[in-house]
C-alpha cells in the first residue's frame, strides 16, 4: 500500500490532469464554424441551388433517394473535357436505374461564351450548372479540376476522385455500387 502522502500526490496530479484537459478543449465550433472545414467521404454533401443552362434552379436536395455523380468543371481544363464523353454515357447507361449526373462548371473562372462553344462541340443530356459567383467550389472546397463526388441515396458523399479524367469503366464502377444501396 502506498503512504498516503504519495496517494494524496497522484490523486492530485490526476485532477490537474483532469481540470487541464476539461479547460483547454475548444467550445464546440469555434476552430470550423461548426461545418466541416471540407466534405469527406461518410459525411451529407453540402446542400446547394444552381442554375442550369436554361435558367432553373436545381436543389441538389431534390435528389435524395437518387444517386448523384456531382462533378466540377471547367471548359478551359483538358481532363475536365477528356472525361465527359465517358461521364455521358454512364448517365445513359444508368439514368433509368436512378444515377443524376449534375455538372457544375467553374463560370466564375471563364466567359460563357467559351462554356457554350466547347458544350456546342458534343452531345451531352445530363445537367450542367454554371457556379457563376464561386459559391459552391468554394463550399465543396474543390482546390483542382476536375473534382467529382459520389453521393449516395441517403445524401452523403460515399467517394470522390481529385483530378482526371475519370474512365468509363471507373466511373460505372462506383455507379453500380452506389445503385445497388437499397433506397
Amino acid at each position: 500500500m502506498l503512504p498516503v502522502a504519495r496517494r494524496f500526490f497522484y490523486i492530485a496530479i490526476l485532477m490537474l490532469g483532469l481540470l487541464w484537459t476539461v479547460m483547454s478543449r475548444p467550445a464546440a465550433g469555434v476552430t470550423t464554424n461548426g461545418r466541416l472545414p471540407a466534405p469527406q467521404v461518410g459525411f451529407l454533401a453540402p446542400p446547394f441551388a444552381l442554375t442550369d443552362l436554361a435558367g432553373q434552379t436545381v436543389d441538389l436536395s431534390d435528389y435524395r433517394d437518387q444517386v448523384v455523380l456531382l462533378n466540377f468543371w471547367a471548359s478551359w481544363c483538358p481532363p475536365c473535357r477528356a472525361e465527359m464523353p465517358a461521364i455521358q454515357q454512364v448517365y445513359q447507361r444508368y439514368q433509368s436505374q436512378g444515377l443524376v449526373v449534375l455538372a457544375v462548371d467553374a463560370s466564375y473562372q471563364e466567359l460563357p461564351d467559351k462554356m457554350e462553344y466547347f458544350l456546342g462541340s458534343f452531345s451531352h443530356t445530363y445537367t450542367i450548372l454554371r457556379d457563376e459567383s464561386g459559391e459552391v467550389n468554394q463550399l465543396y472546397k474543390v482546390s483542382s479540376l476536375p473534382t467529382t463526388f459520389f453521393i449516395g441515396r441517403d445524401g452523403t458523399i460515399r467517394d470522390m476522385v481529385v483530378g482526371g479524367p475519370l474512365t468509363f469503366a471507373g466511373l460505372s464502377a462506383r455507379a453500380e455500387d452506389l445503385l445497388q444501396e437499397a433506397p
